[in-house]
């Protein structure tokens, strides 16, 4: 990163806890400013922006219902008033809930795709508006723009989209859907903005696995081992800074994707 240059600004949705969290560190810890969106974990949100800042980078947080279209509309407005400017987007954040081909209705399909996919598809429209005034105002005054390479969409993904199964259906969908739109994206936002999906394995435990049980399914992989918060950080970093990366996704799982599961780690 060139000295002479402000740092680059990232916004990581979903940032105040687990995996958002994580990318959000490893990010401060590289160079970058972060603003940590979260929906309703203030607290945690205000943590993860004083362990940036311990990381000699400038944070703040933002709340936003992702679910909600106008809430979504004002969010990058926002951070730009705040920073002066933004560079990238990190859609962590995720609505998981189960449902089945049985359970399966429009509720259940709509709140995941309005959070999952929607959210993800207007802040990306959002940074190529905001990255392609940045590069016309650059051209009139004869100058490079800024952090150009860096301008970029790093979507989370999952790796059941390579080995399904038929559970949390509506969830699946939307991540599917999300996967798809990165590809017409990276199209549609070059060559200001690149869109790069990003897939982990089992990452993290929850209320739905004991910690013996996500150690087992941990294991279930060629390499032995899935994905580990350090592992997507740095895969997402990785995503970020690297300017010949767009409308690909990044499996980050151990290969996981390579085996075959017949329902989800959880429901195992």
């Amino acid at each position: 990163m060139s000295p002479s240059l402000p740092p680059p600004v990232v916004l990581v949705t979903g940032a105040a806890r687990r995996l958002g969290r994580d990318i959000a560190l490893a990010l401060a810890a590289g160079g970058w400013q972060v603003a940590v969106h979260y929906r309703h974990s203030r607290d945690d949100a205000i943590k993860t922006v004083a362990d940036c800042a311990e990381l000699s980078c400038a944070s703040a947080a933002f709340d936003a219902d992702l679910a909600d279209e106008a809430a979504v509309r004002g969010l990058l407005p926002r951070v730009i008033a705040h920073f002066g400017r933004i560079d990238a987007v990190v859609n962590s954040a995720s609505t998981f809930e189960h449902d089945s081909a049985a359970s399966f209705g429009f509720a259940a399909m709509d709140k995941h795709l309005r959070s999952n996919t929607g959210a993800a598809i207007l802040l990306a429209q959002a940074l190529h508006a905001h990255v392609t005034a940045r590069v016309a105002a650059a051209a009139d005054a004869g100058a490079e723009p800024a952090h150009a390479g860096r301008c970029a969409v790093v979507n989370l993904l999952d790796q059941k989209l390579w080995n399904q199964n038929p559970d949390f259906f509506s969830y699946t969908l939307s991540k599917a859907a999300l996967e798809a739109a990165g590809t017409m994206l990276a199209m549609a936002l070059a060559p200001q903005v690149r869109v790069v999906g990003v897939a982990p394995g089992l990452t993290l435990t929850s209320h739905l696995l004991s910690e013996a049980e996500f150690q087992a399914r941990h294991r279930l992989s060629p390499l032995g081992r899935s994905s580990t918060p350090a592992d997507v950080a740095g895969a997402v970093k990785f995503a970020l800074e690297n300017s010949s990366l767009t409308g690909t996704t990044l499996l980050v799982d151990g290969g996981q994707h390579l085996m075959r599961f017949e329902r989800d780690f959880s429901l195992m």
